[in-house]
């Protein structure tokens, strides 16, 4: 959660009213709460109308991906142990990601990956299985393909949480999210 929601929470106010408090714009206060740093004037304006020094806005921003890291991590592994059941690599992590209350750009990323992954796959077999029809295949490149897929997809599982471990990012990440 980001430091500027809480202090804004705290002090029971809508965005708007803070924005006319500090004399910002709505959007730049959305922009700050979903993770934007506030500086300059802005970051002044803030501190001076929720009556709190700067630096509180500045040493915040590694914390809470730093406390919930293992956590993040989980998630994205829990994909593994599901991944040969149709949707497993998506519902195991979602409800960890639910049942523990770890709700952020991360987790929703890495659930909108195995999304995704999850539907191109399943194009892509129900292709070669077409495929291997239209130029007379063997039965063995439907197997092939399911196989490389999975070996993909545990690639990206894996290289995804040495990214967080290393840098508390996704190496391999979506512009968009399902979630």
């Amino acid at each position: 959660m980001s430091i500027l929601l809480e202090l804004r929470d705290k002090l029971n106010l809508t965005q708007e009213e803070l924005a006319e408090k500090a004399n910002i714009s709505v959007r730049t206060i959305q922009r700050i709460e979903a993770g934007t740093k506030p500086k300059g004037f802005t970051l002044e304006a803030l501190s001076k109308a929720l009556g709190v020094n700067k630096d509180v806005f500045l040493e915040y921003e590694i914390k809470p991906i730093e406390s919930n890291k293992n956590l993040i991590k989980y998630i994205n592994l829990s994909s593994i142990l599901l991944l040969i059941i149709p949707l497993g690599s998506i519902i195991l992590p979602l409800i960890i990601m639910y049942w523990k209350k770890q709700i952020n750009t991360i987790t929703r990323q890495i659930i909108s990956i195995q999304i995704l992954w999850t539907l191109a796959s399943i194009l892509l077999v129900i292709a070669s299985s077409f495929l291997k029809n239209w130029f007379s295949l063997s039965n063995q490149v439907t197997t092939f393909t399911i196989l490389t897929l999975l070996v993909v997809n545990l690639y990206i599982i894996l290289r995804n949480t040495l990214e967080i471990e290393k840098k508390d990012r996704l190496r391999i990440k979506l512009n968009f999210s399902f979630l």
